[in-house]
Formats: structure tokens, C-alpha cells, sequence
């Protein structure tokens, strides 16, 4: 990423693009047919301020998972949560 003003007002797409292809990903790779993936992506800019991403859903511990990672350098930070939900 050169700089944050590269991207403008297309964040919000950008953010939609990189869920949608680690869902798609997630679907191919991981072949768990009776269960709804849920991917939020979030993406902000570096400006010498802290954020905090929080999740809370009801599940069930015994079947539910989810994982996350994220990613920052200079000018940005990124926060990926996949959720997998066990469905009937």
C-alpha cells in the first residue's frame, strides 16, 4: 500500500473484496458443507490512535468456531474474523 489516500473512498469495496475472497477461499479449501461462514473485515488508518474490534454471538461451543488474524504497516491496519456457524 503506498499511501492511505491511494485508496479514497474505496475502502468500503476493498474491504468487501478481500471477505468475499477469503470466504470463497475458506468454502473451496476447508469442504464443510453443513456450516455458514461468516467473514467481517475491517480496515483502518494509522493516526497515532488505538482501536479495539469486539465480537459476540450465541453458538454453540461444541460445534462453532472461528478464527482471526490482522495485518498492519505504515499507513493502515487490517482485522479479518471468519466465523463458522454449524447449521442442521
Amino acid at each position: 500500500m503506498e499511501d492511505w489516500n491511494d485508496f479514497g473512498d474505496d475502502v468500503e469495496d476493498l474491504s468487501k473484496d478481500i471477505a468475499d475472497k477469503i470466504k470463497e477461499k475458506c468454502k473451496a479449501e476447508l469442504n464443510l458443507p453443513r456450516y455458514k461462514l461468516i467473514v467481517q473485515v475491517t480496515i483502518g488508518q494509522i493516526k497515532d490512535q488505538g482501536a479495539r474490534i469486539t465480537s459476540r454471538c450465541l453458538w454453540d461451543p461444541s460445534t462453532d468456531r472461528y478464527a482471526s488474524t490482522s495485518y498492519q504497516n505504515e499507513y493502515a491496519w487490517a482485522s479479518v474474523l471468519v466465523f463458522g456457524l454449524y447449521t442442521d
